[in-house]
């Protein structure tokens, strides 16, 4: 795909004030053959500042939890709808979204995940193309057309959420957890069995 070296953007120019915000595009990172595939609305300040998505106080609360379904950042793979920090923190606009589908549906296919997980309502709301009420939905897997075929993707609260809503933690753990053994990730065998009981 045109601007991408295998799962990585290398340039792009298209979201005239991301470019102006960012000081880096911001590829997802982890394994090109993940089980589980997460993904989040954009990068943030500390993820803006070393590359990475989920960082910050949110990439803790992520690693906590999937310690906590037995699984390492390194079994998984972690992305974003976006590559590029919107001012502000601000959330990013639909053109925004739009204008970088295409990278993200390329990783999809090439990664080939057995679960793709959003993280909060950008994600939710852009993959599954409706409007979603995160949680109450948390949990839930749903088809969604991402790329060239039909993919199982779950919906998940985002970590920030647990940090500022405790009661939060509960769902985003249960969740993550559910999320490890549908896909089988981490169990070296394919959660396929499980995603056909959906």
């Amino acid at each position: 795909m045109e601007n991408m070296d295998g799962l990585c953007v290398t340039e792009c120019e298209r979201c005239p004030a991301l470019v102006e915000s960012r000081s880096r595009i911001v590829n997802g990172v982890g394994p090109d053959d993940a089980d589980l595939l997460f993904v989040g609305e954009g990068p943030g300040a500390n993820e803006d500042e070393q590359g990475e998505p989920f960082v910050g106080r949110s990439g803790s609360v992520l690693d906590e939890a999937l310690r906590e379904a037995g699984l390492a950042r390194a079994d998984v793979r972690i992305t974003n709808c976006v590559r590029c920090r919107p001012p502000e923190n601000r959330d990013p606009s639909k053109e925004e979204l739009a204008n970088c589908r295409g990278y993200l549906e390329h990783e999809i296919d090439l990664v080939d995940p057995e679960l793709v997980v959003t993280l909060g309502k950008v994600p939710s709301q852009h993959l599954l193309d409706r409007s979603v009420a995160v949680t109450t939905e948390a949990g839930s897997v749903h088809d969604a057309r991402l790329g060239e075929r039909s993919r199982r993707v779950m919906v998940s609260v985002h970590p920030a959420a647990t940090l500022y809503d405790r009661s939060q933690r509960e769902t985003f753990v249960d969740a993550i957890r559910e999320a490890a053994e549908l896909s089988g990730a981490g169990d070296g065998k394919s959660g396929q069995s499980r995603l056909g009981d959906y």
